[in-house]
């Protein structure tokens, strides 16, 4: 890897960092998502600092990552053996083994998520909601999932590019547009429940993949969003038309009245 100065005369020099800048902001949609539902916890004058807290702690930590390169590049070598009952033989580093622990907190922690919002919602309508969570706990949750998506961001980034430098400011930039949208996706999100449950649900599904890349199965990402931005279109749809709906019940209503 290569700490020198880039030149930014040279036209594929921005490229490469609009693509990394890119791949970046698409990579950390689940963890926009995750920060979004976790922060939406807090009391509501806490939950922006929380996000920007916990972007800025996610940024300082790729940052960190980026300056010990070679150390990152070094947890890819296997640490453990073991054989599948078909006598497979499968080796896992400690980058498999980070991506393991980070999906199985992503699939538990949504799952949790999922089965409070139907219990809260399924005693003759009773909406009354857990007790705020502390801002401590909110941050410790949000620096874990931001350890685990780090280490699939940056070790995404080696293959990409060279230079760290790059790295570092197609880091900083993303995080920043990150905290520009973190505050309306998570009204959105709160907004509306049934996005809610897209978003979780999602996030289970991430899960899922975080785990089985840890296994060395590959599930390609660019199918995953693809799947999401088709939910979330036909969701944004359904939602207009209730809106819709509503609105036209209250006229009618009103006219009657």
């Amino acid at each position: 890897m290569e700490f020198i100065t880039p030149d930014f005369a040279d036209l594929g020099v921005w490229i490469s960092l609009l693509t990394l800048c890119f791949l970046e902001i698409v990579l950390g949609i689940d963890n926009i998502i995750f920060i979004s539902i976790v922060a939406g916890k807090l009391p509501e004058h806490q939950q922006r600092k929380a996000r920007n807290i916990g972007l800025t702690l996610a940024m300082v930590f790729r940052v960190g990552l980026l300056l010990c390169i070679n150390w990152i590049v070094g947890l890819v070598d296997p640490v453990v053996a073991f054989k599948w009952i078909n006598g497979t033989e499968i080796a896992l580093s400690w980058k498999d083994i980070i991506l393991l622990a980070g999906g199985l907190f992503l699939i538990v922690k949504s799952t949790l998520e999922i089965h409070h919002k139907l219990q809260s919602e399924g005693h003759d309508g009773d909406k009354k909601t857990r007790t705020p969570h502390s801002l401590g706990a909110v941050l410790f949750q949000i620096v874990l999932v931001d350890a685990v998506f780090s280490f699939d961001s940056i070790l995404t980034a080696v293959g990409l590019v060279e230079n760290v430098i790059i790295m570092i400011i197609a880091v900083i930039v993303s995080i920043l547009i990150m905290m520009l949208f973190a505050g309306p996706v998570t009204r959105i999100i709160n907004k509306q429940p049934t996005l809610q449950m897209l978003a979780l649900t999602f996030l289970i599904v991430i899960g899922v993949v975080l785990i089985a890349s840890g296994f060395h199965q590959e599930i390609s990402k660019s199918i995953i969003y693809s799947c999401l931005g088709f939910s979330l279109i036909v969701e944004l749809l359904n939602i207009r038309l209730r809106g819709r709906n509503a609105k036209n019940i209250e006229l009618n209503t009103t006219e009657v009245d």
